[in-house]
């Protein structure tokens, strides 16, 4: 099934300077999951990037876009529309990954702008950045059970539904007291949210390479238990 997915995480990010459209503001993920000790960005297929915008734009004109682009020039990437928050600053940014290579980047800047989506020029960040981030996109999802999900595309990302709405705090203070409780294999968490036959429902996003169906439901189970009442 194909689902509306929203996406809020924290992010450590920096500022790239070669690669890059001329004066644009591009920004790396330094550790896409935090959770997930062991992997980390090392090449460009694993890299998480934001193209920061210079307006907000529709979701539909970003996807209209980038499937435009796509279809021209055969290239194979992921991107979403996102949202960064760094102190009082709010950006407008398209949030790639799985690029076949880093020197990609600019022509696929390029490739926006004859789209007619222009980027923020000019402003300088320097250093590690935290930018809390909501990344909004499509994904095609395999049911495993009724309230547990993976990625068709990937199945190191599964979605399990719990039973209320967490806020950013809460969500930050549930996970480290569910990593503090688990003794089972590695795993990242994020908050997000989708919508499935007029309904929304509120998931963890977890990545891990074990996903079997009891793994996730030990994960759902102790998540549950330590949310507030």
């Amino acid at each position: 099934m194909e689902v509306f997915v929203n996406l809020t995480k924290n992010d450590t990010v920096v500022a790239l300077e070669e690669k890059i459209l001329a004066g644009s503001l591009v920004f790396e993920s330094l550790n896409p999951f935090p959770g997930y000790y062991h992997e980390l960005p090392t090449d460009a297929g694993s890299m998480y990037l934001y193209l920061v915008l210079d307006k907000q734009y529709p979701l539909e004109y970003i996807l209209r876009a980038t499937q435009n682009i796509e279809k021209k020039y055969k290239w194979n990437f992921d991107a979403g529309k996102a949202y960064l928050t760094i102190g009082s600053t709010s950006l407008d940014a398209i949030r790639l990954r799985h690029l076949p290579e880093t020197d990609l980047v600019e022509k696929i800047q390029e490739a926006y702008l004859g789209q007619g989506v222009s980027f923020l020029m000019n402003k300088k960040l320097k250093g590690r950045i935290e930018a809390h981030a909501k990344i909004v996109k499509f994904l095609m999802l395999e049911e495993l059970t009724n309230d547990i999900f993976l990625n068709a595309d990937d199945s190191t990302f599964a979605y399990i539904v719990i039973s209320r709405y967490l806020n950013s705090e809460e969500f930050n203070q549930v996970f480290m007291d569910v990593k503090y409780n688990w003794e089972g294999h590695e795993f990242d968490a994020a908050r997000a949210s989708f919508y499935k036959d007029g309904k929304l429902y509120e998931v963890v996003r977890v990545r891990s390479d074990k996903m079997d169906v009891e793994y996730l439901k030990e994960i759902q189970k102790l998540f549950e238990a330590k949310m507030p009442k």
